[in-house]
C-alpha cells in the first residue's frame, strides 16, 4: 500500500515557521517525482489587480474610451475628415480626438469644476449639481442592493418612488404642522409609501412564490397610471391640469445645505436630502454588515436552502428586505419632492429608478460603492448638459455610456482580456526549481 502524503513535525529551530506540503503525484511511487509547480498565497498586487473594486473602475474607463470613440464619430469634422481619410489619416485622428476631448472637458466643466465661470460660486455650482442629481440615485441603489445581496432582483424602485412621492408631496402641501415636524411627517410619509409599495412583492414572493421581477415590473405600470389619475383630482391639481401639484408648504421642504445668508452669491440647490443620503448609507453600512438581520440578509443570498436549515426565515428576511428596499426609493422620492422639485409632478421619478439598478451594479451591491457610484452617475447627468449645450453632442451618449457599464459589469471576463489582468478563481502560480522541490520533498 502506497504512503499518503502527510506533513511531519519539525523540531529544530524552525519549528515555529509553516511547512510546506508537497504531496506524491499520481503515478510515482514512494514520492520520488517532485513537484515542479506550487499554489502560492496571491501577493497584495495580484489581489488588487484581480479585484472586483478595481474591475468597477476599469469598466467605467473602457465604457468613457468607447463613448468618446462615438463622439468622434459623431462629429460632423471628423466624418469629413475621414471621406480622404487613407490621403491624410492624421487629419481624421486629430479632428476625432478634438471632439472627444472637448466633449469631456464640457462634462468635467459641467459636472466637477468650472473654471471659465466669474465667481468662485459659479465654478463650485458644478460640483453641487453632481451631488443634486446624486442624492435619488444613492437612495434607491441602496435598496437595490439590499435586493441583490438578498438574492432578490428588486426593479420596482421607479414604482416606489412615484408611491413615495405621492404620499409625501400629500402630507407636505395638504397640512400645515411646525417646521420641523412637519418635514420630519413628510420624510415619514415617503419612507412608509414605498416601504408598502415594496412590501407588496416582497409578500407575494414569501407567501405564493410569486416572482419579484414580474411583480415589480407589473406595479411600475400601476404607479405610473396611479400618479396621472391622482394629478387630475381636485386634491392634487386644483386647476385640472394634469400637470403639477400645489407646492409642498415651505416648512416641508429641505433646507438648502449652503444657505444664501452664509454666501450671499451662490445659487446653489443643493440641500440637506445629500446629508440624509450619506446617513443612509452608513445604516445600510451597518444593517448589513453589522446587525443579525443583516447577516440572514446575506445568508438567505448566498444559500437560501442553507440559510433555512439553519433555521432561519427565508420568507420573513424576503419581505424584510422588500420593505427596506421600498423605504429606501420612498426615501429618494422626498429628495425630489421636498428637495428639487418642490411640488409633485407626473415625471417626478424620472429615470431614477431604473437608474439605481446600474448604480447599484456598479457598486458591487456594497453600499459605500453604491454611494461613490451613485456621484459618478450624478455627474454624468448633470456633465450632460453642459457637454450638449458646448459641443452639439448628443445627450444620448451619456444614457450610451450608462449602458455600456452595465454591459462590462456584466462581463468581467471582457474586461480582463483587455487589461490583461488576472482571473481571481485561477490562482497565481510560480515556477520551482527542482532543486527546491527536492528540498521541499525532503523537508516534508
Amino acid at each position: 500500500m502506497s504512503d499518503q502524503p502527510h506533513a511531519s513535525q519539525s523540531h529544530g529551530p524552525d519549528a515555529g515557521e509553516e511547512q510546506s506540503v508537497t504531496a506524491t503525484p499520481p503515478g510515482d511511487a514512494g514520492g520520488s517525482g517532485p513537484t515542479l509547480r506550487e499554489q502560492e498565497r496571491p501577493s497584495v498586487l495580484h489581489q488588487i489587480l484581480s479585484g472586483s473594486a478595481l474591475m468597477s473602475v476599469l469598466a467605467v474607463v473602457l465604457a468613457l474610451f468607447i463613448g468618446g470613440l462615438l463622439i468622434a464619430f459623431a462629429d460632423e469634422d471628423t466624418r469629413e475628415a475621414a471621406t480622404y481619410f487613407f490621403a491624410r489619416p492624421l487629419d481624421t485622428i486629430s479632428a476625432g480626438w478634438t471632439a472627444m476631448w472637448e466633449a469631456y472637458v464640457a462634462m468635467f466643466r459641467g459636472s466637477v469644476f468650472d473654471w471659465r465661470a466669474d465667481t468662485l460660486a459659479g465654478m463650485v455650482d458644478p460640483l453641487t449639481e453632481s451631488m443634486v442629481f446624486a442624492v435619488p440615485l444613492i437612495l434607491a441603489g441602496l435598496g437595490i442592493a439590499i435586493g441583490f445581496r438578498a438574492g432578490l432582483f428588486n426593479i420596482g424602485a421607479q414604482g416606489q418612488i412615484i408611491v413615495g412621492a405621492i404620499v409625501c408631496a400629500w402630507l407636505g402641501f395638504a397640512f400645515d404642522l411646525p417646521p420641523v415636524i412637519h418635514l420630519l411627517v413628510a420624510i415619514m410619509g415617503g419612507l412608509v409609501g414605498g416601504a408598502v409599495w415594496g412590501g407588496i412583492p416582497g409578500v407575494l414572493k414569501a407567501r405564493f412564490g410569486a416572482n419579484e421581477v414580474i411583480v415589480t415590473i407589473m406595479l411600475n405600470y400601476i404607479a405610473v397610471y396611479l400618479i396621472s389619475y391622482m394629478l387630475k383630482q381636485p386634491s392634487f391639481n386644483p386647476g385640472r391640469t394634469g400637470q403639477r401639484s400645489p407646492a409642498v408648504g415651505a416648512d416641508a421642504t429641505y433646507p438648502l445645505l449652503v444657505p444664501q445668508w452664509l454666501w450671499p452669491d451662490n445659487g446653489f440647490r443643493l440641500h440637506w436630502g445629500f446629508v440624509v443620503a450619506i446617513l443612509a448609507t452608513i445604516a445600510v453600512w451597518w444593517l448589513l454588515e453589522r446587525s443579525t438581520v443583516g447577516f440572514q440578509i446575506r445568508a438567505v443570498g448566498a444559500n437560501p436552502a442553507a440559510a433555512r436549515t439553519a433555521g432561519m426565515s427565508v420568507g420573513r428576511i424576503t419581505v424584510i428586505t422588500m420593505v427596506l428596499a421600498g423605504a429606501l426609493a420612498g426615501l429618494a422620492a422626498t429628495a425630489q419632492v421636498l428637495g428639487t422639485e418642490r411640488s409633485l409632478t407626473a415625471g417626478v421619478a424620472a429615470s431614477f429608478g431604473f437608474d439605481a439598478i446600474t448604480v447599484a451594479l456598479l457598486g458591487r451591491s456594497r453600499p459605500w460603492g453604491t454611494f461613490f457610484a451613485g456621484l459618478l452617475f450624478g455627474a454624468l447627468k448633470a456633465g450632460g448638459f453642459l457637454m450638449q449645450s458646448l459641443t452639439a453632442t448628443p445627450i444620448d451618449i451619456v444614457l450610451v455610456v450608462q449602458s455600456l457599464i452595465v454591459l462590462l459589469i456584466a462581463a468581467p471576463p471582457l474586461v480582463r482580456s483587455v487589461f490583461r489582468l488576472p482571473d481571481p478563481d485561477k490562482p497565481r502560480r510560480r515556477r520551482v526549481s527542482r532543486g527546491d522541490a527536492k528540498t521541499q520533498e525532503a523537508t516534508a
